[in-house]
């Protein structure tokens, strides 16, 4: 904002916005936020007056606190789903084609995940390296990532147990699944393959370092909720889902430590998450438009139908939560 307003003549007033969603989701309702940089309050009012027409829930932030709440709810969030492509891509896996992925919370990851990787490369690479404020969230999920995983690797359950219940209980202040944001009727109604006959048991390295990249960055993601993206309040919804359910992260702690059926998966995901977050770090706009393509074109068959699943995806579950 600085280096662009210092080219302005100074009777040049400035009202910024921003519409939290992406493309193919309808604006009503969703976040705009409305940024009153250099402006009189005759100017800002014209501009929410002119963007009323889109039915979207103005908040009025900073610039700052613009900066800071994007990279708590997109930048991060974004970090794990580009992990997961990567890893998915480096093992040449179409997680579709795999009855471990498929049902319930896979079906957010796959379709997100796709949904992120059909788009342009530079909304991603902006958000993540231009933003001072996602750089470090993005290095602690990467660190995250990589201590979770030692642990699972050096089959330190207790440890890794407290450490998992520890993020939990910061994050998660209350108990039970009375009133989860997203429940098994919606997750299980968007996938774009064969659901199995038997729920697959997941260690789900990529939503425990999540909870504990926001424990240990101090975020609380429900004060984000007034201006989070649909794919903030999917990904908020599958981590609820998961930590509010006593028996299934129970489940989730030994299946990381005693099953190696996602092992090799995980393994690729550590290196992943790790390898944006350097490229990230290095300010690498051609390191991170190189690795995005790369792996657009693998899953590029796919696109069109995820796009379709993901929109139905996004719509329905913005009506349970939104």
């Amino acid at each position: 904002m600085a280096a662009f307003e210092k080219h302005l003549p100074s009777d040049v007033e400035i009202v910024s916005c921003h519409s939290l969603h992406g493309p193919g989701v309808d604006p009503k309702g969703q976040p705009l936020v409305l940024i009153q940089h250099r402006a009189s309050n005759e100017s800002y009012n014209l501009v929410e007056k002119i963007l009323s027409c889109l039915g979207s829930k103005h908040v009025k932030l900073s610039a700052d606190e613009h900066d800071r709440i994007t990279a708590d709810t997109q930048a991060v969030t974004h970090a794990a789903f580009l992990s997961m492509g990567a890893a998915w891509a480096a093992n040449a896996q179409f997680p579709w084609e795999i009855p471990r992925y498929l049902g319930g919370i896979e079906n957010v990851k796959i379709n997100i995940t796709l949904r992120i990787f059909a788009a342009k490369w530079h909304v991603y690479a902006g958000l993540a390296i231009l933003n001072p404020a996602a750089r470090r969230q993005i290095r602690q999920y990467a660190q995250s990532v990589t201590e979770l995983f030692k642990l699972m690797l050096e089959g330190k359950k207790q440890e890794l147990r407290e450490r998992v219940h520890t993020a939990a209980a910061a994050v998660f202040k209350s108990e039970g699944v009375e009133n989860l944001l997203l429940r098994d009727e919606v997750l299980d109604r968007f996938s774009l393959g064969t659901k199995p006959p038997q729920r697959v048991k997941n260690s789900h390295l990529t939503l425990l370092a999540m909870v504990d990249c926001w424990w240990k960055l101090g975020i609380v993601p429900y004060k984000h909720m007034i201006c989070s993206t649909p794919i903030f309040r999917m990904w908020l919804g599958i981590a609820e889902y998961l930590f509010r359910n006593k028996e299934l992260l129970e489940e989730c702690i030994d299946t990381a430590i005693e099953d190696n059926t996602f092992r090799a998966d995980d393994l690729e995901f550590t290196f992943a998450a790790r390898d944006w977050s350097d490229r990230v770090d290095f300010g690498n706009m051609d390191g991170y438009r190189e690795k995005f393509q790369s792996i657009q074109r693998f899953f590029e068959p796919r696109f069109e139908e995820a796009k379709k699943v993901g929109n139905e995806m996004i719509k329905t579950i913005m009506e349970k939560t939104g």
